[in-house]
């Protein structure tokens, strides 16, 4: 198991910002065999939590936000859709 540092949650960071405007899955995990996936847009990232632009059918819409620890503790994962790329660390 690796021991989460600055520098991990620096280059999970690093990670979302570079696939800003790519169209990702979201896999999120809400505990006891919950979980949910989404389609969506990277819409925007600041200091602590990103965006990300679901559409939601005819509500229209949404936007999500998740902390980059989410990415860290795997409670959600992202794949970027055009290179296949997982996001989680573990």
């Amino acid at each position: 198991m690796q021991l989460a540092t600055r520098e991990t949650l620096t280059e999970i960071k690093k990670n979302v910002e570079n696939s800003i405007g790519k169209k990702v899955v979201l896999q999120t995990n809400k505990g006891k065999r919950k979980s949910k996936t989404s389609e969506g847009i990277l819409a925007e990232v600041y200091n602590s939590v990103f965006i990300v632009k679901v559409d939601s059918g005819l509500a229209g819409e949404r936007k999500l936000s998740f902390s980059y620890s989410d990415i860290l503790t795997e409670t959600v994962e992202i794949t970027i859709c055009d290179t296949q790329k997982n996001l989680n660390i573990s």
